[in-house]
């Protein structure tokens, strides 16, 4: 028979046999994805309520929590109102570029899947995981292109935003009398830290790709910089990031700001673009602490641009309930796959992989 473990009084130490130490080493090995990835969410939420709680330290947290608390009501609508061609729009320019790839996607499963994706963008860390969803909830399984779909749609957005922030730092000095040097090293730091967040994030995103970078090439001339298709793709990103503007400058109206949108428009996308640094939930804190600090350097009242930074979070939060209602009916109705085009396209799987049924 084989000795018992045996413990030596309250310091005593117990001795495991060899078996019994390989499954609770196998057990450990098992449980470190899990023991990281709560401790990646924790990190984030940690970033997240840090910067909240640091930024309503330093600043008058009475005041904006006064303006949140009386938000005007006729913006608030506006905002919500804004969001859907939002949201169709986003909708349309991923089914654009699925198709380019050969993937017929339905307008409606788009449409129904963006606002999912929008919704769980807001509440989970990362701020791409609910892209990452909309392909794998139709595959169960990470299949290249369809992931592929995901990323370039949402990088032809940010890279519109970005161009849009770069301009307007640049714009920023002529506006408030900014020592232009300043504004530039100022432009390159903040450039430098959210390209570097991108590359981080489209990482991990092409590592789920299932392709070679060449292959990953091809697809993205293909489904956005082919001459047939850069124009729209170009039109559509560039009114979706209009439409995100414009919530902004909507939210600065429901908490009472009244900066003319000439002095207020700069401003936006350096912050928006903030949001894309990854390391808080859904931007919280990071595009907070972003607008303060902006509205400092400039002369502005720290109030005012971080009341309408939170303002912006919970407007686009609203706006993506639609969203949590769809995942309530997802395991109804879930029959219709993506499915390839006649025409074909860049994919690399096999017909089959796409008519499997989706199990909720």
């Amino acid at each position: 028979m084989g000795r018992a473990p045996s413990a030596h009084g309250l310091g005593g130490s117990i001795r495991l046999d060899s078996g019994t130490r390989r499954s609770v080493g196998a057990a450990w090995r098992r449980s470190l994805p899990v023991t990281r990835r709560a401790m990646h969410v924790l990190l984030r939420l940690g970033v997240s309520l840090g910067l909240l709680l640091t930024v309503a330290w330093l600043l008058d947290a009475d005041n904006v929590a006064a303006r949140l608390a009386h938000l005007r009501p006729p913006w608030v609508l506006l905002a919500l109102g804004i969001s859907v061609p939002q949201i169709v729009l986003s909708a349309y320019r991923w089914r654009v570029t699925a198709g380019r790839l050969g993937i017929h996607l339905p307008f409606k499963d788009a449409l129904r899947e963006y606002y999912l994706a929008t919704f769980l963008n807001q509440v989970l860390p990362g701020g791409v995981l609910g892209d990452v969803s909309r392909a794998w909830r139709h595959t169960r399984v990470q299949t290249g292109p369809v992931i592929r779909t995901v990323i370039i749609e949402r990088a032809s957005g940010q890279a519109v935003m970005l161009a849009v922030a770069l301009f307007s730092l640049l714009v920023i000095p002529r506006t408030f009398g900014v020592d232009p040097w300043l504004a530039m090293g100022a432009a390159a730091i903040v450039s430098g830290v959210i390209v570097m967040g991108l590359l981080h994030t489209r990482r991990r995103q092409t590592r789920m790709a299932e392709g070679s970078v060449g292959s990953i090439w091809r697809d993205v001339h293909t489904a956005l910089l082919a001459r047939d298709v850069v124009v729209t793709q170009l039109t559509v990103s560039t009114l979706v990031v209009g439409s995100y503007i414009a919530t902004y400058v909507v939210a600065a109206r429901a908490v009472g700001v009244t900066t003319p949108t000439s002095i207020l428009a700069p401003l936006i996308a350096p912050v928006l673009m903030s949001m894309l640094i990854p390391t808080s939930i859904a931007g919280w804190g990071v595009r907070e602490a972003t607008a303060a600090g902006l509205w400092i350097v400039l002369g502005m009242t720290a109030e005012d641009g971080v009341a309408i930074s939170a303002t912006y979070g919970l407007m686009v939060l609203l706006s993506s309930l639609p969203g949590a209602l769809f995942l309530l009916t997802a395991g109804r109705d879930r029959t219709e796959r993506l499915r390839p085009s006649e025409s074909g396209g860049n994919g690399d799987e096999s017909p089959a992989q796409w008519s499997r049924p989706v199990v909720e």
